[in-house]
């Protein structure tokens, strides 16, 4: 079940002339996480200080660009050989921070309750796909509500000010995802 994750060979083909581009000027992977946070921020703050719909676009757009820095990041580094611990770090340090700072974004328009249960439960899923590669098992990402999908679900609420049921969904959602991650390592790590 990998959701919207399944398009991410396809988009990182799209991306590779990015790549390229990036690399020739030797722009660094860790400037791109980064630019992923920022992005994430200016997500954030147009959900917040805007109006439904006139939040829609910058929302996505912010949202795009921060997928998109999720998805060069590693692959520039990978390209270019300037691959490192600390740059996995960083990567997973500056994602968990872009879900948290997306999701700041609710905290006028949904009850603080809401807003940090939704931000805990988006994180799971990505602990416990981090705890599975520490135990010896292969990394697994994607749906039902992974990133992309969290993003989507912001995007909309951005357009129709749905701010509750959105984070409801987010929560349950990656509940959910964290559980389907989590069985499928348990019989990974059991063979």
């Amino acid at each position: 079940m990998n959701g919207l994750y399944a398009l991410k060979p396809w988009y990182a083909d799209r991306l590779s002339g990015v790549r390229g581009a990036l690399a020739r000027r030797g722009v660094s992977p860790d400037a791109l996480t980064a630019a992923g946070v920022v992005s994430a921020a200016g997500a954030a703050a147009a959900l917040a200080l805007l109006p439904a719909p006139l939040a829609a676009l910058p929302v996505a757009a912010l949202l795009a660009a921060r997928l998109a820095f999720a998805n060069l990041d590693g692959a520039l580094a990978r390209d270019t050989g300037r691959t490192t611990r600390r740059g996995a770090l960083l990567n997973e340090l500056g994602d968990r921070a872009a879900d948290l700072a997306v999701l700041a974004g609710f905290l006028p328009l949904a009850p603080l309750w809401l807003v940090s249960t939704a931000g805990l439960a988006a994180t799971l899923p990505s602990w416990v796909a981090l705890a599975g590669s520490a135990a010896g098992a292969p990394r697994r990402n994607g749906g039902p509500v992974g990133k992309t999908e969290r993003c989507l679900l912001v995007a909309v609420a951005a357009a129709s000010g749905w701010a509750v049921p959105v984070l409801l969904l987010i929560a349950i959602g990656s509940l959910l995802t964290a559980a389907v991650r989590c069985a499928w390592l348990w019989r990974e790590l059991a063979a």
